[in-house]
């Protein structure tokens, strides 16, 4: 059987799939922040409450915020204790075995590939509209990374075709660089535009709710995304032309997101036509840890 841990800014979560990828074992635990040494006993221990949990071997995966760089130090994670440290090297000499490790938004994608909605497709792009706005690639379910570790990063790419008169004034990124597609695909980033244009704090149901109730702000915005949203897809769309794109995160649970996508997208497709099939995810929130277990599988 194969365990999967997904580590979050809050919580850890483990879960066991057997060969079948059915659930075996669930189990979720808070994230220490305080110190190094105690985020990553916590790690140990939900892996050893697993085996104690199913007695059997098992294969570990696990999906973390941020990557590790060439040296093997990890870098670009929320969960600040943990850059800079050789977090996989250690936890192999720990257990004395393989540890699959990659970020979470690889994990999600080669959830929705193995056995989500991207199953049956050789090329799928893994997409997470939430607080932030992730990425990943698989290709015949295999998740591709690259010598940088940051293959599908495409939220710290410019916005394609920005306009200040449309998008709205220069917008920096934590990253550091100016106008990440994150900074305005992302839940958050809807909130901050209309921040920006209305003057008010409204959080993405709220915006949804009015416009659901013919609220015109809420109308101008949510157009406003979907072509933004458009943009961003029909770069990857340019480059890489996969199989399927998977949609994942809160805002990708907003009905009004899908119907005419696909053909906002032609717009900056070349060629002017889109037949990408644009899904949303099958697993939902489980996709992260469920993908942590597939890799470790692999591994």
């Amino acid at each position: 059987m194969q365990l999967g841990i997904d580590i979050g800014g809050t919580k850890i979560e483990a879960v066991v799939l057997n060969e079948n990828g059915d659930t075996v074992y669930r189990q979720r635990y808070a994230t220490p922040k305080e110190s190094y040494q105690r985020f990553f006993q916590a790690v140990i221990t939900a892996i050893t409450d697993a085996r104690e949990a199913t007695q059997s071997p098992l294969t570990i995966g696990l999906g973390i915020p941020g990557a590790a760089d060439a040296d093997g130090l990890i870098k670009n994670s929320n969960i600040l204790v943990l850059n800079q440290q050789p977090f996989i090297q250690q936890l192999e000499e720990q257990l004395v075995m393989p540890v699959a490790v990659t970020n979470d938004a690889n994990c999600f994608t080669l959830s929705e590939a193995m056995d989500g909605a991207g199953k049956g497709y050789g090329v799928v792009f893994g997409v997470i509209l939430g607080t932030g706005c992730g990425g990943g690639l698989c290709v015949d379910q295999r998740p591709i990374t690259g010598p940088n570790a940051c293959a599908g990063e495409w939220g710290h790419n410019f916005l394609p075709h920005y306009q200040a008169e449309r998008d709205g004034a220069p917008t920096a990124c934590y990253c550091g660089q100016i106008n990440c597609i994150e900074s305005f695909i992302s839940g958050s980033g809807l909130e901050r535009q209309y921040f920006q244009k209305f003057g008010q704090h409204v959080r993405v149901p709220g915006i949804i709710d009015m416009l659901n109730k013919g609220n015109p702000q809420a109308a101008q915005l949510w157009d406003l995304y979907q072509d933004q949203l458009a943009r961003a897809l029909a770069g990857i769309i340019n480059m890489l032309d996969p199989d399927a794109i998977v949609l994942g995160g809160g805002v990708s649970n907003i009905k009004q997101l899908y119907p005419g996508l696909q053909s906002r997208i032609a717009r900056y497709v070349f060629g002017k036509r889109c037949c990408t099939p644009i899904i949303q995810a099958q697993h939902g929130d489980s996709s992260g840890v469920r993908g942590a277990a597939w890799l470790g599988a692999q591994r």
